[in-house]
């Protein structure tokens, strides 16, 4: 039977149980709690961040762009630990208003340092700043943004959505995980059907768009989110299957998804990259 006991008050207060295991950094505020100056590095780009499915992110396109060749991409990435609320120093508000990883600076911009946030935008700008993984041609340069947005726009319902009530939050209620899950399945099913017909997701060049929604879908497919394989029957999505596991297989991005990770295999992580050993 579902709860209907709840009765929502007619102003919202903070003091709501709300968060689940994020409670205890969750506040309906913006800002900065603390002065907290960020370390700097020797590189030109740095990256401030944590190998979420949104860190990882750029930690790929990073080591893909010096798998390339292009040195200019040399990078310091540094730890931000969101569970103990790094992400309100006041040094990394400044480069990030909303307190969410990842953040770039790049302090080889013309004009002096350049604050990057938002995980696609700091992919973009990579793309355009280094002339790669985003096509030039206008039709194959839309295509592939298509689906950066689309990423951008469905990942909340994966992440804030699923994730939240499946995995983490304090008590698990029926109606939300089904909401969810069926809109997982659904998105899962919209990556299957193109990648039925593409062997990457906007066409046949690897680009920003796979380096985007490799860490979400990809992982989860491949049984390393939320720990929702079986639930979610992912074995039905050959396709994303079949992507996702040559995606993996790229050594950049074996490389890159080591980056700002602090648990797990000690093989696989590397809280902190200051050169290209940190992650041999």
């Amino acid at each position: 039977m579902p709860d209907t006991t709840y009765v929502p008050p007619k102003v919202w207060t903070h003091d709501a149980p709300s968060g689940g295991k994020f409670a205890n950094i969750n506040a309906p505020t913006a800002g900065a709690r603390e002065e907290k100056a960020l370390p700097v590095g020797k590189h030109p780009l740095q990256l401030y961040s944590l190998a979420t499915p949104n860190g990882v992110k750029v930690g790929i396109m990073l080591e893909e762009l010096l798998a390339l060749g292009h040195s200019g991409a040399e990078y310091d990435a540094w730890l931000i630990k969101i569970g103990e609320g790094d992400q309100f120093g006041s040094g990394f508000v400044e480069i990030n208003p909303n307190s969410k990883i990842p953040a770039l600076v790049d302090r080889s911009a013309a004009g002096g340092p350049l604050r990057v946030f938002e995980s696609g935008s700091i992919l973009v700008y990579l793309a355009e700043k280094f002339g790669a993984f985003l096509p030039t041609e206008v039709r194959a340069r839309t295509e592939t943004l298509n689906w950066l947005f689309w990423q951008m726009g469905s990942a909340p319902f994966l992440g804030g959505g699923f994730g939240h009530f499946y995995a983490y939050a304090p008590e698990k209620y029926e109606y939300p995980i089904n909401r969810y899950a069926m809109e997982v399945k659904r998105q899962l099913d919209v990556l299957d059907r193109q990648l039925a017909e593409h062997r990457y997701v906007a066409g046949d060049d690897y680009s920003i768009a796979d380096m985007a929604i490799w860490p979400w879908y990809g992982w989860l497919v491949l049984g390393e989110l939320y720990g929702a394989g079986e639930f979610l029957s992912v074995h039905e999505y050959q396709h994303v299957q079949r992507w996702a596991k040559e995606v993996a297989a790229r050594p950049a991005v074996i490389r890159g998804r080591k980056v700002n990770r602090s648990w797990g295999d000690e093989s696989e992580q590397a809280p902190e990259r200051h050169s290209a050993a940190d992650l041999d």
